[in-house]
């Protein structure tokens, strides 16, 4: 480091976040920080405190985290969480964290000096819980936003997708992490039927009477939710990166995500009677709730009640689909596949005027998903990466 970088690294204080004054200040930075992109879709506050906070995120049951801000001057320059998830040390290491893996995420900074000091301090807290390897950035779990965006800056993400300054790259980088894994997104073309080819596996499917396509059951949430986790914690269960989630997550999960849930949009394929593969699809909250500028109360709350009565979206996600894995290197697996998403994409433009679907995130060498992905001729528009680091 040269003189004047090591000066300029004096002027920058980090400290861990104490009390709610200071919690407060650290979920406020990302309005500062992007005030003036276009492309930024600012959360929830109450979502983004129940995130942080003990006792209400249920990722603490099996974690802890320390936050801190960068100051320059007493102004806030940037903050950073390091966090532990016993969960996810107890998973095989070829599965991407395992034994003395520790994460840092909630990355944000307004210059180079301040991201490098925080990623310092959140190694340094890190380093005193015993952890050996850091991975990053992750916000706060896998299962919730992963990865730093490295593509599709101009354009505004999807519900519970991250949107990042394109100068975090270099910065993270400079601080000595590599890629471990990429994570990308692709857009796709709802209006248009699908190639001919698959469109003949799909017909061929709906005429096979061992198989069925149903949509879920809200009457019935708790006994579909658990159909789809079960099927979930199976398809993914060798997956990179992949963490169990448990019965408290599901249930807090499950409460959460209801209110967008809709019995169209979600499928369940039975084969055999069997449940043997889900797909889940999410009409995209962030074009209801992005002019709310993250409060929700006084008035807010009664427009997003209101569209959520009937929602009309340009946008689909697709956040979550498996399959089984006895049958994941089967015909019948791609087929199950090609039919849910045909399902769904028929009800996304009859029903709430969709156009596009963004599916993903998707491991860039999940070759199963992939192959899916460009069978129906969708194209990556976002890409994310997960980065680590030896620290010990």
């Amino acid at each position: 480091m040269g003189k004047a970088s090591a000066l300029a690294q004096q002027d920058i204080t980090v400290s861990p976040v104490s009390g709610k004054a200071e919690l407060q200040a650290f979920i406020d930075f990302a309005w500062e920080v992007y005030k003036n992109d276009p492309h930024w879709v600012p959360p929830l506050q109450m979502d983004m405190k129940e995130l942080v906070t003990p006792g209400k995120n249920p990722f603490f049951e099996h974690a802890e985290a320390q936050y801190f801000l960068a100051r320059k001057g007493g102004k806030i320059t940037g903050r950073i969480s390091a966090h532990i998830d016993r969960l996810a040390q107890g998973m095989p290491a070829e599965q991407g964290f395992g034994p003395g893996t520790g994460n840092w995420g909630l990355f944000e900074a307004t210059d180079p000096v301040s991201g490098a000091a925080l990623i310092a301090a959140a190694e340094g807290w890190l380093k005193n819980k015993g952890v050996t390897r850091a991975i990053g950035p992750i916000s706060l779990s896998i299962w919730e936003e992963p990865g730093l965006l490295v593509k599709g800056f101009d354009h505004a993400p999807t519900v519970m997708m991250g949107h990042h300054r394109p100068e975090y790259q270099g910065w993270i980088e400079a601080a000595g992490y590599k890629p471990v894994k990429q994570l990308d997104t692709y857009d796709l073309d709802i209006t248009k039927k699908f190639p001919p080819l698959i469109q003949r596996i799909v017909d061929s499917g709906n005429k096979n009477p061992r198989i069925r396509i149903r949509g879920v059951d809200k009457s019935k949430f708790d006994r579909d939710a658990a159909i789809i986790l079960g099927i979930l914690n199976d398809a993914w269960g060798r997956n990179w990166g992949y963490v169990e989630v448990t019965d408290t997550e599901v249930a807090h999960f499950g409460k959460k995500l209801k209110p967008i849930v809709f019995e169209d949009l979600i499928r369940i394929a039975e084969l055999d009677g069997e449940p043997v593969a889900f797909m889940m699809t999410l009409p995209d909250l962030n074009e209801a709730t992005r002019p709310f500028n993250g409060k929700l109360f006084p008035f807010n709350i009664l427009k997003l009640l209101w569209w959520l009565r009937k929602p009309k979206v340009k946008t689909m996600r697709v956040p979550l689909m498996g399959v089984l894995q006895r049958l994941q290197s089967s015909r019948m697996a791609s087929q199950l596949a090609f039919m849910m998403i045909e399902a769904i994409r028929e009800a996304s433009v009859a029903n709430y005027g969709a156009t596009r679907a963004e599916i993903g995130w998707i491991l860039e060498d999940n070759q199963g998903m992939v192959a899916i992905a460009d069978a129906i001729e969708s194209k990556i528009n976002k890409s994310y990466l997960i980065y680590d680091r030896v620290i010990g």
